[in-house]
């Protein structure tokens, strides 16, 4: 699907630059969200078919970043599914982070600091020189929440492995736009409610079969069971032998608005949404005297910004005392056009 067609699919208000904030849904997962909200509002379904769009959901994801869709649990939060990897590692371990790194992907790290972790805090870009003998694992966003930095994979992936170090890969502001090839990492971890436009509610994570085998499942319970529903009563255990045994019971709605979303992103493909995507960033770029760069987010210092957007009735964020525009599918000319007007009149 063409991303001219793919627009009509949305209907935003002009003025929408703020996916990395949130994701604006496609028409599919806003009708099959509202016909599951009205059976549930009556009782005219089971909750079965809604629980069908968990495994469509899983199966999309695990193909945009080309793993196995068995290696992939699917949960609530990115912080959260990262606790089981930062709960297993034993005492000694040391983790180097980017300093400007999201909370999700570092207080799971901090945390464990009373039980002799060592966090280490370094700038991300010396961040591929300050792994070494003594990391173990080394946690980043692919691209950076604040300013849209999109993260050396490749140089951090082969740094680690020189040193048989963990990598733990946040992809929550990539993976919709940004292609990458998830496997090689040992843990890639992803909100759904950003790029891939899901409702609140929905994360994905993929654990490495390596890795997945030193982990517990503490959060287990029914939805983690070999078949989730011969697992409602009493013992034995009987988890799932994949990555499912890190599933949490799902949120529903959640999910049946997010599998149509994730399956019009793979329909539309990820390296056609990066180039409509960072070309409209680029023309905000050169719009504002900036050289062109690689991401679909940028980051902006230009006085009494946040002021100027919102009388323009453009929606962008502020991180870390920046104005940050970003910039989707459903983003058009006419929307970057408006906040440079906005900008630099």
């Amino acid at each position: 699907m063409e991303i001219e067609q793919a627009q009509q699919l949305w209907k935003p208000e002009p003025g929408w630059l703020n996916t990395a904030s949130y994701g604006l849904p496609p028409e599919p997962a806003w009708t099959a969200l509202q016909e599951a909200l009205a059976q549930w509002r009556v009782g005219s379904s089971s909750w079965e078919g809604w629980g069908d769009s968990v495994q469509r959901s899983r199966t999309a994801f695990a193909g945009l970043i080309g793993v196995p869709e068995g290696d992939v649990a699917v949960g609530a939060s990115v912080s959260q599914m990262l606790a089981p990897v930062a709960g297993a590692l034993p005492a000694g371990t040391t983790v180097v982070v980017p300093d400007v790194e999201f909370t999700s992907n570092l207080f799971p790290w901090l945390v464990q600091e009373e039980r002799g972790i060592s966090v280490r805090v370094v700038p991300l870009e010396s961040l591929v020189d300050a792994i070494d003998a003594d990391t173990d694992l080394v946690a980043f966003s692919l691209v950076q929440s604040a300013d849209g930095a999109v993260a050396a994979y490749d140089d951090i992936v082969a740094a680690a492995r020189a040193y048989d170090a963990l990598v733990v890969v946040d992809a929550t502001q990539a993976c919709g736009w940004l292609p990458f090839d998830g496997s090689r990492a040992d843990v890639v971890t992803v909100g759904g409610y950003k790029w891939l436009m899901n409702p609140r509610g929905t994360a994905f994570t993929y654990l490495a079969p390596a890795l997945r085998e030193r982990l517990r499942p503490d959060a287990a319970g029914w939805y983690a069971g070999h078949d989730p529903h011969a697992s409602y009563y009493g013992p034995p255990l009987r988890l799932a032998d994949d990555a499912r045994r890190f599933d949490i019971s799902p949120a529903w709605f959640s999910w049946v608005g997010a599998a149509p979303a994730l399956e019009l992103v793979a329909e539309i493909g990820v390296p056609a949404i990066q180039a409509h995507d960072v070309a409209l960033a680029n023309r905000f770029r050169t719009g504002l005297g900036q050289p062109p760069g690689e991401s679909a987010i940028v980051s902006v210092d230009v006085p009494d910004a946040e002021r100027r957007l919102a009388e323009a009735g453009i929606r962008a964020a502020v991180r870390a005392g920046r104005v940050r525009a970003s910039f989707h599918i459903y983003s058009t000319e006419a929307d970057v056009d408006a906040a440079l007007a906005a900008l630099t009149g």
